[in-house]
């Protein structure tokens, strides 16, 4: 069953949100905080950002081939696998986040003064063998979506080492 996508709007505002929570989250943490696990097997707030990095980077630039292409074709990459290929885990935090809030401001940047026919602009896919039809919108909710969670996390995890 397809899931219905958010619009265009809601993409743009959740896109914005995520770099604004997550700096509010972890002011005034120490670098030994943002490295630490509220709990034994739980991501510390570096994990989650490196993890929400990896997932920007082969969830965004899927946006910006589709954009300077007619049509691409071209295979997922899956952000487990990119984030080996990544110092994301080892970053400390605020340059992490620095590159974050970067890379974000220049995926909106691209995405605002879209023309909204422009959103329905696709490529074909592989993933895992299958030849799948994506657009600009669906990558661009497909990142909206999956940070919700994360921005979650990222506040729990930031109330939880500020307590201890």
């Amino acid at each position: 069953m397809a899931r219905s996508s958010l619009t265009i709007e809601q993409v743009l505002t959740l896109l914005e949100e995520t770099p604004k929570r997550f700096a509010a989250a972890t002011r005034g943490l120490t670098e030994a905080q943002l490295h630490t696990a509220p709990a034994r097997g739980e991501w510390s707030a570096n994990e989650v950002l490196a993890h929400v990095r990896a997932c920007a980077d082969v969830r965004g630039e899927p946006i910006k081939t589709i954009l300077a292409e007619k049509h691409p074709t071209f295979r997922a990459v899956n952000p487990r696998t990119w984030i080996k290929e990544t110092d994301y885990l080892d970053l400390e935090f605020r340059r992490s986040f620095r590159a974050f809030a970067k890379q974000r401001a220049e995926l909106l940047a691209l995405l605002q003064p879209l023309p909204r026919r422009a959103w329905s602009r696709g490529a074909t896919v592989t993933v895992w063998g299958a030849a799948l039809e994506r657009t600009v919108l669906f990558y661009a909710d497909w990142v909206a979506r999956h940070e919700r969670p994360h921005v979650k996390q990222i506040e729990h995890i930031a109330k939880v080492v500020l307590s201890d």
